[in-house]
């Protein structure tokens, strides 16, 4: 019998991957499945490549919205696609909009010294925001634009399907809880969150955008941080 070597990258439609910016590591390892629910690679990774895809072509095919027409680039997403942990922001600042990723600039570094500060790299998460473009004078998006948006934010959640979901600002906690809630009100509480029928371990915190010009709030988050450490212990995910 002669055997074949199969490389595991030919597995995947690179375009696709290019598409949706995301960071993806191969390995021609033999993938182990016995890790499947820690590593959340329980979905097929090619389907969810190829949704993110057509999700972020839905989303450049919008039509008479003042974001998309006043933004240079559509911002998406980032980070791994199989991570177990989503993160979800406002929207693109100046720098985001220029490079077309999320969370990059002052408020990126400050998320990347966050995430390592509980001991987590930022390639090894996801994340994205709410609105996808810039809004003009780096103004908050009005609710309904937040609401408009949040149907593409639900849409990606369920794609991505992480265990934990960090709701960073009070954007993304309008999105995805509703308008009459206070951040200080529901910062550092755990809740169970139904989309698309799936239930997701959800918990708000503060964004870095607002850290930055409120530093006196960072003990706040540094508690909220050490929670979902604390659950992404309890739960034996692998980030």
């Amino acid at each position: 019998m002669i055997k074949k070597t199969i490389n595991q990258n030919h597995n995947f439609d690179l375009d696709l991957l290019k598409s949706i910016d995301c960071n993806y590591i191969f390995n021609n390892e033999p993938i182990d499945r016995s890790k499947n629910k820690i590593n959340n690679m329980d979905k097929p990774e090619e389907d969810k490549i190829k949704k993110l895809a057509n999700l972020k072509q839905e989303i450049n095919s919008i039509e008479d919205c003042k974001l998309k027409s006043n933004a240079a680039k559509l911002v998406f997403g980032d980070g791994n696609i199989q991570s177990s942990l989503m993160i979800v922001g406002e929207g693109p600042g100046q720098k985001e909009d220029q490079l077309g990723k999320p969370f990059v600039g002052d408020a990126g570094n400050l998320l990347n010294k966050m995430l390592k500060a509980i001991k987590i790299e930022r390639e090894k998460v996801y994340v994205t925001n709410v609105v996808n473009y810039r809004p003009p004078n780096n103004r908050k998006p009005e609710q309904s634009e937040i609401y408009r948006y949040s149907e593409y934010l639900k849409k990606h959640i369920s794609i991505i399907d992480p265990k934990i979901l960090v709701l960073m600002g009070s954007t993304a906690m309008e999105a995805i809880l509703g308008s009459n809630k206070r951040i200080s009100n529901e910062r550092g509480i755990w809740k169970e969150v139904i989309i698309k029928q799936n239930s997701y371990k959800t918990i708000v915190t503060f964004h870095p955008a607002y850290l930055l010009r409120k530093p006196d709030q960072k003990k706040f988050s540094w508690e909220d941080l050490k929670i979902i450490r604390e659950e992404i212990d309890k739960q034996n995910i692998e980030i």
